[in-house]
């Protein structure tokens, strides 16, 4: 058995890089690159409208929007990055990757998968160029992206798990591309952080909320935690766990976020 987690790509990536092309990159899924041109296609029609088309798809405008049009002129022959140094976002920044000893660094090659709109599911070692497409949009004719890659990555993530614990730390745009139904060899950890406050009720933690996800999946790669129980037990600064639950598929974690959270700007 292993222990897969799961962590979201983020919009924010490093530019360039110094890795071959994706085409010929490799990587830990190549039976998804048939799927991969598919959807790389069809976000290429759309954009060829230009205009209102384009900036919707990619959730962009102004200078934004022209660097990703530039970026997916140039996707097939774009310098290439692991995907843990292409992701530069909140979560993947306090995770820090490049700061962890190496146990750690090894468990992040062999465990962790992103789930990506325009990918399907990458490893974090696997090689990817700069991009812009969010799992939550919708392009004609595949429709949303992410049921698009539900059927199609479900087993993958079963299979690399081996009948062990999937680590879900996905936010709602990036689980939607995940059946937990459909790990018929593996079990589902679903790891939630919640705020509560007076008037609010609970709810998602927000931005710091990201902060601390990456605090917490460093957390669970330094200390090799692999199931319900080990995971909330961890010590994760402006975290309060609520322990384990039964849930359909597999368990659920809680944590919330105390008074002493972490303020990110």
């Amino acid at each position: 058995m292993s222990t897969v987690i799961l962590l979201p790509p983020s919009e924010g990536k490093a530019p360039d890089g110094d890795g071959p092309p994706w085409p010929g990159a490799g990587g830990a899924f190549p039976e998804l690159d048939e799927a991969r041109a598919a959807v790389r296609d069809a976000v290429r029609a759309v954009l060829a409208e230009g205009g209102a088309p384009a900036g919707r798809l990619l959730a962009a405008r102004g200078p934004y929007l022209e660097r990703a049009l530039a970026e997916w002129e140039e996707l097939d022959e774009a310098p290439t990055l692991p995907a843990w140094d292409r992701y530069r976002g909140v979560v993947w920044a306090a995770l820090a990757p490049a700061t962890l000893d190496r146990p750690a660094r090894r468990r992040l090659i062999a465990r962790v998968l992103v789930p990506s709109g325009l990918w399907g599911l990458v490893a974090a070692g696997d090689a990817v160029p700069a991009y812009r497409l969010k799992m939550g949009a919708s392009v004609p004719p595949l429709g949303p992206l992410a049921a698009f890659w539900r059927p199609v990555i479900t087993p993958l993530i079963d299979r690399r798990a081996a009948g062990g614990w999937v680590i879900d730390l996905l936010p709602q745009e990036h689980a939607a591309a995940l059946d937990p139904a459909g790990l018929a060899a593996s079990r589902h950890l679903r790891v939630a952080l919640v705020d509560e406050g007076e008037g609010v009720g609970r709810r998602a933690a927000g931005h710091a909320g990201k902060h601390l996800k990456g605090m917490l999946a460093r957390a669970i790669l330094e200390s090799g935690a692999s199931t319900p129980t080990a995971v909330a037990r961890l010590a994760v600064p402006g975290l309060r766990s609520e322990g384990t639950r039964r849930a359909p598929g597999g368990a659920e974690v809680v944590f919330s976020r105390t008074a002493s959270g972490p303020e990110v700007l």
